[in-house]
């Protein structure tokens, strides 16, 4: 199989109560992406089950971020949709990865440790080793690019030298098949856009997040006009005017949070929105921002609900894109075996 050479893969796990955050973190971007590589979108359910899951919320879930990508404008027709499970490759080359990658890059991950917490004896092994299964998710399709948040970088960083060890280890079997000196690239980040890391609406010290006790912390994807402008107008902020200056912006967290959202929004930068609102109340750019957010979101939220009312075409998108998927998976695992040893 000849290397691919503008090939991005991206996954979202199906945890429920999809927000802003994955929005404009990643959903957005995998639209815009389209127009430039060829694109293998993932619900990433075998990555969801390293921490319990009830079966029934796990289907849902899986629709919900499934409809979320085609609701934002992801075509399924001329890109790849599917669910992680569904390709058996994920797995089969994880367990190959888990004997190539090392214990000391594992202990190093951060996400393990602050999801883990106090309670690491009692962590699944499958939530210390999944970065071993990101990798294979990767470069199971040899991507070249990936579009990560700042809080992914050290685990595209792991799947880098995993290619790097595989691609180093077995070099002789490598060129013998005549792949030249690497079978996997040495993907690359793709790291772009004003609010790649979107924070809590109640602190803008805190990533946003589904986990986060109050609702009035996160957009929703599912949330309704009136509710996108009730949570705009009751978000953090402080009695001094916006900061007028990039300078004077980093110190301002909430601030700063808005002043993203707007920009990722409306698709310009920091800078240009500090032209408009800088040196003015929040009682002026939070209108403006509820007036963008619901102009934005709503269609999608709309679209996302025809979807989840129609499960099964949901499912056969995702069984299409599976099938698909399978073909470039099953060719790269025959070729991993036949640089391995494997006899097949």
């Amino acid at each position: 199989m000849s290397q691919p050479s503008n090939r991005v893969f991206s996954g979202v796990q199906p945890t429920g109560n999809l927000h802003l955050g994955n929005y404009l973190g990643a959903i957005k971007r995998f639209v815009s992406l389209q127009e430039s590589h060829e694109c293998i979108y993932c619900v990433v359910d075998l990555h969801a089950i390293t921490v319990a899951q009830d079966p029934q919320e796990l289907a849902t879930n899986t629709r919900e971020v499934a409809s979320a990508f085609i609701a934002a404008g992801v075509n399924p027709k001329e890109h790849i949709i599917f669910n992680q499970s569904q390709v058996s490759g994920h797995a089969e080359l994880a367990w190959i990865f888990n004997c190539v990658a090392r214990m000391g890059w594992l202990n190093r991950m951060t996400q393990f440790k602050e999801k883990a917490g106090k309670n690491r004896e009692n962590a699944s092994v499958g939530l210390f080793s999944y970065p071993t299964l990101m990798a294979s998710d990767i470069l199971l399709y040899r991507a070249t690019h990936v579009p990560v948040g700042d809080d992914q970088k050290q685990h595209l960083e792991l799947t880098r030298d995993i290619s790097a060890k595989f691609n180093n280890d077995f070099g002789e079997q490598i060129r013998n098949l005549q792949h030249g000196d690497a079978y996997f690239p040495m993907t690359e980040p793709l790291i772009e856009g004003p609010a790649t890391r979107i924070m809590s609406l109640r602190d803008g010290s805190k990533k946003m997040s589904k986990s986060d006790p109050s609702d009035l912390s996160r957009i929703n994807l599912t949330d309704d006009a009136d509710t996108i402008a009730k949570k705009i107008r009751k978000a953090k902020s402080d009695s001094d005017a916006l900061p007028e200056t990039m300078e004077d912006l980093k110190t301002r967290a909430e601030a700063n949070n808005l002043i993203g959202i707007y920009a990722a929004l409306a698709e310009t930068t920091k800078e240009d929105v500090l032209k408009e609102f800088g040196g003015k109340e929040f009682s002026v750019l939070k209108p403006a921002l509820a007036d963008l957010a619901v102009e934005k979101l709503s269609p999608i939220n709309n679209e996302m609900k025809r979807l989840l009312d129609a499960p099964g075409d949901v499912d056969a998108i995702l069984r299409d894109g599976s099938d698909r998927a399978r073909v470039i998976a099953e060719e790269t695992i025959k070729e991993v075996k036949d640089i391995i040893g494997f006899i097949s």
